[in-house]
């Protein structure tokens, strides 16, 4: 018996090693914590690019997009990341004080988290696609969720749907260290080039 490399089979295998190899290095890259950002622009650039007609090998792409995202994402990154994490303690704080005015003020941090979270995710690919002023690219990261909500909505399910999971399914947190983050990314990525084309 021969397998004959380039059949769709050993195609197929190829891709799915390398998705596993660029996940395991994206996580890598996002052990120093203030990489995070840097890291997942990088992983949506290469998956971006494949997600069009294959373009690109994900896993050597991955280090020159690292470098190359490295000063925005990371400034993007510490911008909405800990605007978002300042919401949602403070979300926590007004509702743990139990009275209506608090609950209310508590649940509107909480949207305002949700939706900063989403220009998170729409900074580092706007990072990854485009290069514009940080005060530009801050500004469409912000304005998109309200712009697109109903891809937005569909780009957020991606990690809510994989923590749900995580939470009903605990043994399911090998799949997502060895290929979840590449191939969640991936999925993202066509929801991102739709938002980008409609918008460019």
């Amino acid at each position: 018996m021969q397998i004959d490399p380039e059949g769709k089979a050993a195609q197929g295998i190829t891709g799915f090693l390398e998705f596993v190899a660029l996940n395991v290095v994206y996580l890598l890259a996002c052990i120093p914590v203030v990489t995070i950002g840097a890291a997942s622009s990088a992983l949506l650039e290469v998956t971006m690019r494949f997600s069009d007609e294959e373009r690109g090998k994900p896993l050597p792409d991955f280090f020159p997009a690292l470098w190359r995202n490295l000063k925005p994402a990371t400034i993007a990154h510490a911008v909405l990341g800990l605007s978002v994490v300042a919401l949602a303690f403070a979300g926590l704080f007004w509702v743990n004080q139990a009275t209506i005015v608090t609950t209310v003020l508590g649940f509107v941090s909480f949207i305002a988290a949700a939706y900063l979270s989403a220009a998170w995710w729409y900074a580092m690919a706007l990072i990854a696609r485009y290069r514009n002023t940080m005060r530009q690219t801050l500004r469409n990261a912000v304005l998109l969720p309200g712009a697109e909500p109903t891809r937005t909505f569909g780009l957020m399910l991606l990690p809510v749907t994989v923590l749900a999971m995580l939470i009903i399914y605990p043994a399911l947190w090998f799949v997502v260290v060895t290929i979840g983050f590449a191939v969640g990314a991936y999925a993202a990525s066509f929801i991102l080039r739709s938002v980008f084309r409609r918008h460019s």
